[in-house]
């Protein structure tokens, strides 16, 4: 399971106004115990593309980053981890944005 430790956010300006909604990057930081084979020693975060649109709301794209390499990590979250990232992100922007 994950434990996210800290988080930064910034809202993704879209210069040719082409794109519906806001959108939002979170570079998530997060603690894996050892025996989950998202662990590394160099530890990992989370980058993740969150959508705030009227018709639809939720997790765009995310991407899993050691955090000393910044090398990509070519693995998937499972269903409850990936609910989780979601869940987390709502909740982040909705204190930020009101909504």
């Amino acid at each position: 399971m994950l434990n996210f430790t800290s988080y930064t956010m910034e809202q993704i300006k879209d210069a040719f106004g082409i794109l519906s909604g806001q959108r939002y990057e979170f570079i998530i930081e997060v603690e894996v115990e050892e025996d989950d084979e998202l662990y590394t020693e160099n530890g990992l975060h989370i980058r993740a593309l969150y959508l705030v649109d009227e018709e639809k709301t939720g997790l765009l794209k995310y991407e899993l980053i050691e955090k000393v390499t910044n090398r990509y990590i070519d693995l998937e979250l499972e269903e409850d981890e990936l609910q989780a990232v979601e869940n987390f992100c709502k909740e982040h922007v909705q204190d930020t944005t009101g909504e």
